[in-house]
């Protein structure tokens, strides 16, 4: 299944949700923010979020500021 994660093609095998595409890219789930199809997509459901050949998803790093 090909997806795209923040502008880049991956191919993963289904069934994949997003709490197990973080895992694959070695991505910590704390401090970020998922984004699929340009709609955000609540923490407790990336692990029922279940992704589609051809989505489209953005990994956003939260940044501390002032």
């Amino acid at each position: 299944m090909k997806i795209i994660v923040n502008d880049s093609p991956y191919d993963f095998a289904p069934p994949l949700t997003l709490h197990i595409l973080l895992a694959r890219l070695e991505q910590p789930a704390t401090g970020c923010a998922l984004a699929v199809n340009q709609v955000i997509v609540p923490r407790p459901d990336w692990t029922s979020h279940q992704l589609a050949e051809g989505d489209e998803v953005v990994i956003f790093q939260a940044i501390a500021g002032g």
